[in-house]
């Protein structure tokens, strides 16, 4: 069960690595992590392609920092509450998906999988990688895995 400290709802920094309070649910945090970050792919999906990949690196750099900012504090590295790599994960998956409701549960769907069973390399570089570069970067791992899926399946249809 998570067990989310006080501290998500009155320190900035804890706030986003919580997913905006998404990850502070008692069970599947992450779920719902990736859930919150829907409506965020909403509405960035129209930006210029340049643009949105300039959002999700600036997200990406930013949630290294308040990642292990907020780990550091908390004394856990990678509390289960922490959902911003979520975000970052789910919007690489989506990135030049065009916006869609169908598109964005099945990227949900596909990006919970590659996260939750972490193939190779992401199992590796959870277990190996530290601080808030090892917060993140098993899901922009299993974001680029279902990014790939994604596109094959636009492809397909």
């Amino acid at each position: 069960m998570n067990r989310s400290p006080a501290s998500v709802w009155h320190r900035p920094t804890h706030f986003l690595a919580f997913g905006f309070g998404s990850g502070a649910v008692p069970w599947a945090p992450g779920t719902f992590g990736t859930l919150a970050a829907i409506p965020f792919y909403w509405l960035i999906s129209e930006l210029p392609q340049s643009w949105y990949l300039a959002l999700v690196t600036v997200a990406f750099v930013w949630g290294v920092w308040i990642c292990d900012k907020t780990s550091r504090d908390l004394g856990v590295h990678d509390h289960s509450g922490i959902v911003w790599d979520e975000f970052v994960g789910y919007w690489i998956t989506m990135a030049a998906v065009p916006f869609s409701w169908e598109a964005a549960l099945w990227g949900f769907v596909v990006f919970r999988i590659f996260d939750v069973f972490k193939p190779w390399p992401i199992r590796w570089a959870d277990r190996r990688v530290a601080g808030g570069f090892g917060i993140m970067i098993d899901d922009v791992l299993a974001g680029i895995y279902a990014w790939s899926t994604m596109h094959l399946w636009l492809w397909l249809h």
